[in-house]
């Protein structure tokens, strides 16, 4: 068998071949681990981060739990009253530090709501509006979560007294999903431009898209029969359209635009099934 055989001239030009492309290799090496554990700090990193958003979420939840049900009480006593006002300074306060902290998460977007949520009940929907606008600038790179949020927008603009600022809000495309629910909303907005019209196209557009969804909404009944529509019962495996006046009384008018519903079954396609806190 023969064997190979190496000169002294080869065995330079290995060397010098090695001292030439030696260092890119280990350069490349170096390279590829850098990033590796970059990556993984990144992941581990960010995990934490997300870990702490989600108990700081969880504790304002909790809190929010107990304002919302004191709140419902109309009976407190003035030392539960107190303690009321305490939990809901508490509450934003809590809410502020979690957006200051973690403002690009999902826990932030849904703090924001919850404050605007509290600002609404409390009527004060210019706060609501600001809020609702710092939650839009979230980048949650999600068109449901981004609907949701500008629906609500427009909601409290509209209830604020600025409905042309919350057709402007509306101007802008959202998914499909949400159709029904923007064009109710737009009624709302319509209606309170005086151009019932307008109101009456948006609320039919708003009914027809629910009929292909065998989906009723009573409120939005109420809104078409104060305008002289009668709203064409959609078939469904539970309609409301035909309660009573009575049993409906309950509802908001139909010039109240904090009391349009966001479509329920799109909110929670949207999130995952996640509790998203209503305008109103």
């Amino acid at each position: 068998m023969a064997k190979l055989q190496t000169t002294p001239r080869a065995d330079d030009n290995q060397m010098e071949a090695l001292k030439t492309y030696g260092g890119y290799i280990v350069t490349a090496i170096l390279v590829a681990l850098a990033g590796y554990f970059g990556w993984t700090y990144w992941q581990m990193h960010h995990a934490r981060v997300d870990t702490v958003a989600a108990d700081q979420y969880a504790d304002i939840q909790q809190l929010n739990n107990e304002v919302t049900l004191a709140a419902q009480n109309p009976d407190l006593e003035a030392e539960a009253q107190q303690q009321l006002a305490s939990n809901q300074e508490q509450l934003n306060t809590d809410i502020d530090t979690l957006v200051s902290a973690h403002g690009d998460t999902i826990y932030a977007w849904q703090a924001l709501l919850v404050k605007a949520r509290h600002q609404a009940d409390a009527e004060d929907f210019a706060g609501a509006s600001a809020t609702l606008k710092q939650a839009s600038a979230i980048d949650l790179q999600d068109a449901g979560l981004q609907a949701i949020t500008q629906l609500r927008y427009a909601q409290a603009q509209l209830a604020d007294g600025k409905a042309d600022a919350a057709l402007e809000t509306l101007s802008q495309k959202l998914p499909s999903t949400f159709e029904a629910s923007k064009q109710e909303l737009l009624g709302d907005v319509h209606l309170a431009k005086g151009d019932k019209s307008a109101a009456s196209q948006a609320y039919n557009n708003a009914w027809e898209l629910l009929r292909d969804r065998q989906e009723n909404r009573a409120v939005l009944a109420v809104k078409l029969e104060s305008l002289g529509i009668a709203a064409e019962p959609i078939e469904g495996p539970e309609s409301l359209v035909n309660t009573s006046p009575a049993a409906i009384s309950s509802l908001a008018a139909p010039n109240e635009a904090a009391a349009t519903d966001i479509d329920a079954a799109a909110t929670a396609e949207a999130t995952g099934g996640a509790p998203v806190e209503p305008i109103s």
